[in-house]
């Protein structure tokens, strides 16, 4: 063969082996992801099958409510202000997920890798709901954390949306005692829940994150604090306009 002949001919195969190499190189990962997917998959259906049914939840909120001596709320006795407040705070996404913020609980995670800790959860309403009824708390092992994702996706696809704020208005821990708005409406407002004002909804909804901390009985200077955050978020999420948050933040925290 010609020396040109052999040296386009070699240099045919080098190319095409090139190309082999780049081709053989992108699969890989795509494989890779596939792979971890199926896993997850995997590890969701097993998960799914060990961890509680959640068909007895709002049997189980009763039940909670009768223990605390607390009023167990339907759907419609929800105010909507609270909802708006609970939603705003809490989870501002509940409307459009399926129990679980996924972008939530990547800045969470990101944030806890970063500073070395278990500090945050990215908890949507649902998932506090199932941590509350079903994992007593605030235990946040690897296994917990992953066990109330499970159980809130569980719970969204049987209830709804009004549901599911009723249930966890009609449970949350709310300080001085107190379990549901319920209740809590009567022992820091003196009025029946259906009747609390603006300022009183942002004070509720502002309570589940440290309930002993924002007690308006207690501490009334950082409670008045916290109800200013919660206003502010409605604000931004055009719940309410930045007058009527004005008008609210005057208002007695407590009494």
């Amino acid at each position: 063969m010609p020396d040109r002949c052999r040296r386009e001919a070699s240099g045919g195969r080098r190319t095409l082996g090139r190309i082999e190499e780049r081709s053989t190189g992108w699969r890989w990962p795509a494989v890779a992801g596939a792979g971890l997917v199926a896993l997850l998959g995997v590890f969701l259906a097993v998960s799914w099958t060990v961890t509680p049914s959640t068909a007895d939840l709002l049997a189980r909120v009763r039940a909670i409510d009768r223990a605390h001596d607390a009023p167990t709320l339907a759907p419609g006795q929800v105010p909507r202000i609270l909802a708006e407040a609970l939603v705003a705070t809490e989870d501002q996404n509940f409307y459009h997920d399926n129990g679980v913020d996924v972008g939530a609980l990547a800045r969470a995670a990101l944030y806890d890798l970063v500073h070395g800790c278990a500090c945050q959860g990215g908890s949507t309403l649902t998932q506090q709901l199932a941590e509350d009824v079903y994992l007593n708390g605030t235990d946040r092992t690897p296994w917990r954390r992953w066990e109330d994702i499970v159980l809130a996706l569980k719970i969204s696809a049987h209830l709804s949306r009004a549901q599911i704020l009723a249930a966890y208005a009609s449970e949350v821990y709310l300080g001085n005692g107190t379990y549901g708005a319920a209740a809590a409406s009567q022992v820091y407002f003196h009025r029946p829940l259906s009747d609390i004002t603006l300022a009183q909804a942002a004070m509720l909804a502002g309570l589940p994150q440290a309930p002993s901390l924002y007690d308006p009985l207690v501490h009334p200077v950082l409670a008045r604090a916290r109800r200013a955050e919660v206003l502010a978020l409605m604000v931004s999420q055009g719940y309410i306009g930045a007058e009527q948050a004005e008008v609210a933040s005057r208002a007695p925290v407590a009494g």
